[in-house]
């Protein structure tokens, strides 16, 4: 059901400031300048699509040599790899 005063909105006659037509014009506006932003920003995308993979990649291979590098001393701290290192220099040594 419209009423009279939907009509007088939609018509741009209404007492409100600025009338349906200018809100909608806004809103169109609105809706223009985001549709624009969102464009660019896809283009943008598209253009370099793989703008991040390179510090991405420099953090997983910064956090594998990290772990990689906490096994090695924990393993030379060991007992028998110590040991082990210990014999291969005295044996380079003697030679």
């Amino acid at each position: 059901m419209v009423t009279t005063t939907d009509a007088a909105l939609a018509a741009g006659c209404g007492d409100r400031a600025g009338g349906f037509p200018k809100r909608l014009s806004a809103m169109l506006g609105a809706a223009r300048g985001r549709i624009t932003l969102l464009d660019a920003r896809i283009r943008t995308m598209m253009a370099e699509p793989e703008r991040g993979a390179a510090t991405a990649e420099y953090a997983v291979v910064l956090v594998a040599a990290t772990g990689f590098a906490g096994l090695l001393v924990a393993l030379l701290k060991s007992d028998a790899v110590r040991g082990l290192l210990t014999n291969i220099v005295r044996q380079a040594l003697n030679t």
